[in-house]
This record gives C-alpha cells, structure tokens and sequence, in this order.
C-alpha cells in the first residue's frame, strides 16, 4: 500500500506529500527520537506525537516511508518545507498513537 493509499483509507489528514506513492511496509510507535533512530526499520509508518525538526532528521536517517503525527499534532510551514525539501511524507492522525496504529494493521 502506497502512503497516499494509507492516508486515504485511514481518514487521515496530508500534511505533506512530497513522495505519495512510497510504498509502507509495516510500522514504528516512539518518541524517543535516539530509540526510533535504532530500531524503526526502511518502509515503515512511524508514529509519533513529536513534531520538531529532528523528527523530520530521523525519519530522514531511518528512510520511513512517513510520519503520522497522532493526537491531531501538525506541523508549522517551516517544517512543512523541510520535510518537503528532505522528501518526507507526514500525514496527521486526530487519534492517538495506539488507536491510530490499530487503524493501519491489516492494510499494511
């Protein structure tokens, strides 16, 4: 499933993006940014409630296929543009992280 198929399927809401057709391969729930950096895995979904520039860094560095920022968190338009920039897909849930990552199992 593509992330614009996620996104679409799932109700979320497009924040950016820049690479929509990226294909998802399972998902990562964490904030601690050190901890996601080591174990969320290429292709993945990553689920977070942080929305500061090092997310957009370790998604980078962990090439997830995007971001879901749970809890209706979103982004301001400089981050948009550095994610835009780096090629990061970032989409928001008004969920929170479990009931968001429940929502995505079995589409992914």
């Amino acid at each position: 499933m593509t992330v614009k198929e996620l996104c679409d399927d799932c109700g979320f809401e497009a924040l950016c993006l820049p690479e929509a057709d990226r294909e998802v391969h399972g998902a990562y729930i964490g904030d601690l940014l050190s901890w996601v950096m080591g174990r969320a895995q290429e292709d993945n979904a990553w689920i977070t409630i942080m929305n500061n520039i090092n997310v957009i860094a370790v998604a980078s560095l962990s090439d997830v296929a995007c971001v879901i920022l749970a809890e209706g968190v979103t982004l301001d338009e400089e981050l948009k543009a550095t994610a835009v920039q780096k090629g990061i897909n970032v989409l928001c849930s008004q969920k929170p992280s479990f009931e968001t990552a429940m929502s995505i199992i079995g589409k992914i």
